[in-house]
């Protein structure tokens, strides 16, 4: 491949994640003027979604999609391809606001997490009936709207190619009972590495990478490259779940604009804690005691080793995803895109 070429098809892939972006935010845009105009309230789940995309985030899910698609051969511009980029993004959408409602997190992306948000213009506004729970019914209403959105774009890349749709209905399916598996194991809070790493599957691994690749893949028309992505998805989803891990344990919240910590504080057994309650006993005495998701466990984290083992672990399953690409019958270039992108998601520092 030529230098010119190989410009040519970053600019296709930059070019399509800002028509991914324009085209989720003028349809925002336009619902909320629609039905804005029944009541001066009908538009609040429509602004949450869209004050939530607007606030940022790292776009994972529609880069890898239209990575998988130009890594297929597709052509630039398609926008079936733009369509399910928008769609993964308002799945993650959902995702998020219900995320922090399960986890009763006041903020995302630096800003009042929707829950919270509105929970406070109930409070300011001196409305009947509790605050809270009010937020909460937001929230999960925006969360609910956004998945239906989610599948009106995905439904356009469906039928250019209707293979998608299985994989689309799993990567739904998985999340969801990934999201009712760790409620579950927040609340029995027992180390548990084969739960933790199951739910870590359901929940991120297969949704942030390896489905949004093949969704790409096949929208290319190259469902050969179904094993190779499976292979890589799950190697490179799991070392973005384990930096998440270290993150929320030691980072700050500043730096992740949201509160750190809060998977300690709320009991998630992750798949990192997990590990930590299985090798180390003193760890597994706090989490058994009292002070379960207190200052003190991470103290016992930051002083162990796990630290270590779990950079050593990213860094092979970063090596696992390069070699599952290397017979997949890719252009070198494009191979080389997906080991950067692996060496990016399992390095980020927020």
């Amino acid at each position: 491949m030529t230098v010119a070429t190989e410009i040519d098809v970053q600019t296709a892939h930059d070019d399509m994640m800002a028509s991914a972006e324009k085209v989720a935010l003028e349809f925002l845009e336009q619902e909320h003027a629609r039905w804005s105009g029944l009541d001066s309230e009908a538009g609040a789940t429509i602004e949450s979604i869209a004050d939530l995309m607007r606030s940022g985030g790292k776009r994972i899910r529609p880069g890898f999609c239209i990575t998988g698609y130009l890594a297929g051969g597709g052509a630039p511009g398609n926008p079936a391809v733009v369509a399910a980029a928008v769609a993964l993004e308002f799945l993650h959408t959902s995702a998020l606001i219900h995320d922090d409602v399960f986890d009763d997190s006041p903020l995302r992306h630096g800003a009042p997490a929707v829950h919270a948000k509105y929970a406070a213009r109930h409070r300011a506004l001196g409305w009947q009936g509790e605050s809270r729970r009010f937020g909460e019914s937001v929230a999960v209403l925006a969360g609910d709207l956004a998945l239906g959105y989610a599948d009106f774009f995905m439904a356009q890349a469906i039928s250019a190619a209707p293979a998608v749709a299985g994989a689309w209905n799993e990567l739904r399916a998985a999340l969801q009972i990934g999201q009712h598996l760790d409620v579950v194991a927040a609340a029995r809070f027992t180390g548990d590495p084969k739960l933790s790493r199951t739910i870590a599957n359901l929940k991120s691994v297969n949704y942030t990478i390896h489905r949004p690749l093949l969704i790409g893949a096949l929208l290319a028309g190259r469902a050969d490259l179904s094993e190779a992505f499976e292979f890589y998805g799950l190697a490179v989803g799991e070392a973005f779940q384990l930096r998440d891990d270290l993150l929320d344990m030691f980072s700050d919240s500043d730096t992740l604009g949201k509160p750190a910590q809060l998977d300690l504080e709320r009991h998630k057994m992750t798949p990192v804690l997990s590990l930590a309650i299985e090798r180390d006993p003193a760890v597994r005495a706090l989490v058994d005691g009292p002070e379960a998701g207190g200052a003190e466990l991470r103290r016992r984290l930051l002083d162990s080793e796990m630290s270590g083992a779990v950079e050593n672990h990213i860094a092979g399953l970063v090596v696992q995803g390069g070699a599952a690409l290397a017979d997949a019958g890719l252009a070198p270039e494009r191979r080389a895109e997906l080991i950067s992108l692996a060496h990016a998601v399992a390095y980020r520092d927020k």
